[in-house]
């Protein structure tokens, strides 16, 4: 990268910015939510142009970005991890021909013997069935089972096809990676493979993470996005060095802009009181002039970065249990995914639901909201019903419309005016507001997904990994937000620290159905789930 230049409209994001990533460098790229880092990120993939500066590589790259809806949705799982390395055709032609050599025709099975072996040869070309095997190996390790590998893209929820695309790149040959936010939608388990495979990489990776443990665990070099000064700072180091020669560096900036400040004052009361002699007017002048230089000579503490102040609805009336469902069950082909769930969401309850990654979770949320339909049984609404629902996926927003129109479709009684508040307070202002949701980062999308929460007057909250790709300081506004919220909530999250702000009174374990009572024992299963 040299002399990066990247705008988002006419907001200046970074200038100058020059670095270089290659073998054994393992960057953690940080920065507050909106600075850019999912921006830069899409720049050095190359799906996003520059405003000036050059981006140039001389091998593969493995990029994840935040939003998972890609690939064909009619392909195999499998198909898409082996097509990391372009082995998907040749398994495909592989099976077409072991079906055409049961023949009785001899010249067919002839043919499609041939048609195998060239098949074959392309596999072993390839890496071969250590190959197949190894992506089977990854997938199982981040959580993907063996029943999805036959199952088209299209069928998945948003965390498996995110999981998906993440075992595709590992499954790559790529020499450097763009990870962003790798753990999102991950259990326990998946994500403490994913350290050791990070920390035995031998290629170079960028990855933006809140995952402390994970940067403390993985990375040699930190990239510092600032966003009020357009700049990326630059720290070879581990991450507690960084934290520690950050901390140190704004002591440094403090006691060196009090300094200037103080000569600077002296120098210009002196100035003042020499003014007043037509003689020394001149020196005056030149005193001023150097108390100016010493202000523009140091570069001072770092803004603080702001924080969006996220408060929930005051919940409209509603009458004793505003949701209940009964007997529903759900199947996708011939895979199913849960049966017989009963569920009565009283006012002012706080249920958690808890499952493996794949036990319908999502899908639950989904039918709750209106969004999906069960196969069986029905969701009904109680006297007074508001719903309020935050997709993990941000399906919910138009990525279309821009984010004021967005908001202006969650509460259509708000004047522009109103809406402009609530979106300030989100930290939208001025033509951010004009922007397309769609060029959003993951922050900014979970930002306006709730700032819609906000306006909807909900009584019962939907929330599907409410804290996925925050900042900690974000992250803390929204367990606040939860902790207030006097209506009901339902819960899905690997958080544990979302599950503790929720205190929640019951638990649904999904796929079986089971609705309990909640205890402290359940809260060793919110990581694991």
């Amino acid at each position: 990268m040299h002399q990066l230049e990247v705008r988002v409209g006419a907001r200046l994001l970074m200038e100058n910015v020059s670095f270089r990533v290659g073998a054994g460098d393992k960057i953690g790229l940080v920065g507050r939510n909106g600075a850019g880092k999912t921006t830069l990120t899409k720049v050095l993939a190359g799906d996003v142009l520059p405003a000036s500066g050059t981006v140039s590589n001389s091998g593969e790259l493995g990029y994840l970005p935040q939003d998972p809806r890609v690939g064909d949705p009619e392909v195999l799982v499998r198909d898409r991890i082996l097509s990391a390395r372009g082995l998907d055709d040749a398994v495909r032609r592989m099976r077409a021909a072991e079906v055409a050599m049961a023949s009785d025709d001899p010249a067919a099975r002839d043919k499609a013997f041939r048609k195998f072996q060239r098949a074959q040869d392309e596999l072993d070309a390839g890496g071969g069935y250590a190959a197949e095997t190894e992506a089977l190996q990854i997938a199982q390790s981040l959580g993907i089972p063996d029943r999805l590998m036959e199952q088209p893209l299209g069928t998945l929820s948003g965390g498996q096809r995110r999981r998906v695309e993440l075992a595709r790149i590992l499954f790559s040959s790529a020499e450097v990676l763009i990870l962003d936010e790798p753990t999102n939608h991950l259990d326990a388990d998946s994500i403490m493979w994913l350290r050791d495979w990070m920390k035995t990489y031998k290629g170079g990776f960028i990855v933006i993470s809140h995952d402390n443990d994970l940067l403390e665990e993985t990375v040699n070099k930190v990239f510092h996005l600032d966003a009020n000064r357009e700049v990326i700072d630059i720290y070879n180091m581990g991450w507690k060095n960084y934290l520690t020669q950050r901390e140190t560096d704004e002591a440094r900036r403090k006691r060196e802009l009090m300094n200037a400040q103080n000569k600077a004052k002296t120098l210009t009361d002196q100035a003042n009181k020499m003014r007043a002699k037509a003689t020394k007017a001149s020196a005056a002048q030149q005193m001023l002039k150097r108390a100016e230089r010493l202000l523009e000579g140091v570069e001072g503490e770092r803004q603080s970065d702001k924080v969006a102040a996220i408060k929930f609805p005051t919940p409209a009336a509603c009458g004793k249990t505003p949701l209940t469902a009964h007997d529903l069950s759900k199947s996708y082909g011939a895979l199913e995914i849960f049966t017989a769930v009963d569920l009565a969401i009283d006012k002012g309850s706080r249920v958690v639901i808890l499952g493996l990654n794949g036990a319908g979770k999502t899908t639950m949320l989904r039918i709750l909201a209106g969004v999906d339909k069960p196969d069986t049984g029905e969701v009904v609404a109680g006297h007074g019903l508001k719903v309020g629902y935050y997709a993990q996926e941000h399906e919910t927003l138009d990525v279309s419309r821009t984010v004021l129109e967005n908001m202006q479709s969650a509460a259509p009684e708000l004047t522009d005016t109103e809406a402009r508040s609530v979106l300030g307070s989100f930290l939208f202002s001025g033509d951010d507001v004009h922007k397309p949701a769609g060029v959003l980062s993951g922050g900014e999308k979970t930002r306006l997904a709730l700032a819609s929460l906000v306006v909807s007057a909900a009584n019962v909250l939907l929330l599907d990994e409410p804290t996925n790709n925050l900042d900690p300081a974000s992250r803390e506004e929204v367990l606040n937000a939860i902790r207030r919220y006097e209506g009901a909530v339902v819960l899905v999250t690997h958080d544990e620290g979302a599950v503790h702000a929720l205190e929640p009174d019951r638990v649904l374990i999904l796929p079986d159905g089971v609705e309990d009572l909640w205890s402290p024992d359940y809260a060793d299963l919110v990581a694991l789930a």
